[in-house]
């Protein structure tokens, strides 16, 4: 038993800090270095022996792909506040060019880490047999099989570019990726320079026949320059990626929201140039070429002494070799559903049912909707699309129901970042069918999960509501990790009606029965929570909070915690990326603990449990499911959903399953540190640390179990390696 078990283990002793308790700004953790440590644990996961090797490689990709999403976004966003001469400072206390200068050095670190991660498992993919190859190490077949690639594959879709008054130096847009070349002729010597844009549609790494080996596209260009620039030879060469601001403006009176996000899209890929990465060693005429066209200043500029584009690794995860990947995993599907012969509306009549995705299959979420499009007593359904796929069953499910006949409203939500041009697709194709198509709030964004069904049964209606806690999207469902709750509860279906009325006619939702939501009430509601918390622990009752989340950063929870703390209540959280409380710190956080869980699945349900004067776990806890992480963002500037878990099989899952597991686990648990740091305990040896990603693999949910009865769910165990 280790310190990562919060469920076993007392609270550790509270630490003085060298400058005395924090006070005023000291008393918050910076955001944006909060989501850089995030970044440092997810590649941290690429070193851990633990993991599969490809898994590993995985953890490398995501690493980079976070780190651009935050420079094109949040970077951005800080970028044009030190523009502007703004030098309000954050919560913590930095102004905006304090952090660019955290920010820059911390992300530089995390990239000189990223590359040397990346040679360290090159090697033992060598020794596996993927092989990464140089242009010298190819045989004569392999180059022969190149050039003909090249010429079929490669060469019909490139655009090589002179640059030179009557060649002006072209747009690269975001995410761009190209050769930039100094070529010298032929025959007397006369230099020219050129750009070789590299398409995105080509995959970086080129399989070469016979075995899993691969040359990277750079190459294979700078390999066959003599067919793109005849007569010319490469005097000189280095490659370039840019990225650029991201974040999007959209009018706030914009007559047609969906014509003024489709303009706004195209400004995206138009952005400013954020930040350039270069090869190190680039000629110096050409390195001065790209700054100064790009617009880019020194600060901004990365030299890479290594691979560029590290999230390109994605396709080194080879379908081949599942012997280097996680063993595979089908969810299983719900006994209750199966008992009534896959009816999900009489297996929601029975009772309330919690399905915890991955473990239990999405699958069963598309089939509510898909049952619901072909039913004949099914008179209407909403639902809200914050993020979902491009062939998405949903929309299909929600298209075959308006087509025929159903009345059919879909809240799509077209400031889903990086997903609004699939967004607006699929509102075209909706309003196609016939559906409603709503678009909610220009100021707010609708980050809500909820569906619902109208019913007639008999000779009365009946509501059958869905609520999540994350995307309706098939893909991401398979690597999350998300509640859903089914349920028709005539309270919460009253309450989802009025949500949806609230979208789609802005009509404040009054008399809510087991539902909060922001911008309107969550926050204040937490706040309550929270201080009735505290009332009991003043009281001499058993106080404690148990919390899941995403992120933690709003301030004025915080300010809460930090209360109820004081008062004598145990708070335990699982923030698994962004956090700005400090814990563990005498005479401001004495009972809070936090920790980080990063492993096999992304860390995604939003759950808190208040134990109401009677300690955690118990029976008489208040439990809660959310979409929403306690950010500034999602509590005063979104639609979200706060939803209280009435039913008691429900609860029984999430206290006594779901959240006991969470606070149990040690083998994915980074604990937060008084001052920041994350630490986490894998002693060599030890195969029975406690894994609740696996405990949820091998062991069914509660509610779910029907006939099958709940003798078999477990305590918390699960085997050893």
């Amino acid at each position: 038993m280790t310190q990562a078990d919060f469920l076993r283990t007392p609270f550790p002793e509270p630490r003085d800090l060298p400058g005395g308790t924090p006070e005023g700004p000291a008393r918050f953790f910076n955001r944006e270095l909060s989501w850089l440590s995030f970044n440092w644990r997810v590649l941290d996961e690429a070193r851990n022996p633990r993991v599969p090797l490809l898994e590993r490689l995985r953890f490398v990709s995501i690493s980079a792909t976070n780190l651009d999403e935050f420079y094109t976004v949040r970077v951005a966003g800080l970028r044009e506040l030190v523009r502007e001469g703004n030098a309000t400072p954050s919560d913590d206390g930095l102004t905006p060019a304090e952090q660019l200068s955290l920010i820059n050095a911390d992300a530089r670190r995390l990239m000189g880490a990223q590359q040397q991660v990346w040679n360290s498992l090159r090697r033992d993919m060598e020794r596996e047999g993927i092989v990464i190859l140089s242009r010298q190490r190819l045989t004569g077949a392999e180059e022969q099989f190149l050039h003909d690639y090249f010429e079929n594959r490669v060469f019909p879709v490139l655009s090589p570019l002179a640059i030179d008054p009557a060649h002006p130096f072209p747009f690269i847009p975001n995410a761009g990726f190209s050769l930039a070349l100094e070529l010298a002729r032929e025959t007397d010597g006369r230099q020219m320079q050129a750009l070789l844009p590299i398409p995105a549609q080509l995959p970086r790494f080129v399989g070469l026949p016979g075995g899993e080996r691969f040359l990277k596209l750079e190459d294979l260009l700078l390999m066959h320059l003599s067919s793109l620039f005849p007569g010319y030879r490469d005097a000189g060469h280095c490659s370039f990626r840019v990225l650029r601001d991201s974040d999007l403006e959209v009018e706030e009176e914009a007559e047609d929201l969906v014509r003024e996000f489709e303009t706004a899209l195209k400004r995206r890929r138009r952005g400013s140039v954020i930040r350039l990465k270069i090869t190190a060693g680039a000629p110096d005429r050409i390195r001065r070429l790209i700054m100064e066209e790009l617009e880019v200043s020194p600060d901004e500029v990365i030299e890479v002494g290594g691979l560029l584009g590290m999230a390109d690794l994605r396709e080194l995860v080879l379908d081949s070799r599942r012997d280097l990947m996680w063993p595979s995993f089908t969810p299983r599907v719900p006994e209750r559903v199966q008992d009534h012969d896959g009816d999900m509306f009489a297996a929601i009549r029975q009772k309330d049912m919690l399905l915890h995705h991955p473990y239990e299959t999405f699958d069963m979420v598309v089939r509510f909707l898909a049952q619901a499009a072909r039913d004949p007593d099914v008179l209407a359904i909403k639902q809200t699309l914050y993020r979902t796929s491009r062939d998405s069953p949903i929309v299909d499910a929600l298209c075959e129901a308006a087509e025929a006949g159903k009345s059919v409203t879909a809240l799509v939500e077209l400031k889903a970042r990086f997903d609004e041009a699939a967004n607006i697709r699929q509102s075209r194709r909706l309003e196609r069918s016939g559906a409603h198509v709503v678009y909610g709030f220009v100021n707010y964004k609708t980050h809500a999960k909820i569906s619902t069904v109208v019913r007639r049964e008999g000779e009365g209606l009946v509501t059958y509501t869905h609520y999540g806690t994350g995307n309706y999207h098939p893909i991401t469902a398979r690597i999350y990790t998300d509640m859903s709750l089914f349920t028709c509860d005539p309270a919460l279906g009253r309450d989802a009606t009025k949500v949806f009325n609230y979208l789609s006619g802005y009509v404040q939702p009054a008399g809510l029965e087991n539902l909060s939501i922001s911008p309107n009430q969550m926050k204040d509601r937490l706040i309550d929570l929270i201080g009735r918390e505290a009332e009991y622990a003043r009281q001499g009752r058993p106080a404690a909070i148990w919390a899941k989340m995403n992120a933690l950063i709003e301030r004025d929870v915080i300010e809460a915690l930090y209360a109820a703390s004081a008062a004598g209540v145990r708070i335990s959280l699982v923030v698994r990326g962004i956090c700005g409380i400090r814990p563990g710190i005498r005479g401001l956080s004495d009972n809070i603990r936090v920790k980080s869980i990063v492993g096999r699945y992304l860390e995604h349900s939003r759950i808190v449990c208040f134990g109401s004067g009677h300690g955690l776990p118990s029976a008489k806890a208040r439990v809660f499911i959310s979409s929403a992480d306690w950010m500034d963002r999602n509590l005063n500037r979104r639609v979200e959903t706060l939803v209280e878990c009435v039913n008691d099989t429900v609860k029984a899952q999430i206290v006594n399953q779901v959240m006991a597991a969470n606070m149990a686990d040690e083998a994915q648990s980074w604990l937060l540190q008084p001052d920041g740091r994350f630490l986490r305990y894998l002693p060599e040896g030890r195969d029975d640390l406690f894994n609740c990603h696996r405990f949820f693999m091998e062991n069914p949910s509660l509610s779910g179990r029907g006939t099958a009865g709940a003798r078999d769910v477990p305590a918390l165990t699960h085997s050893t390696d």
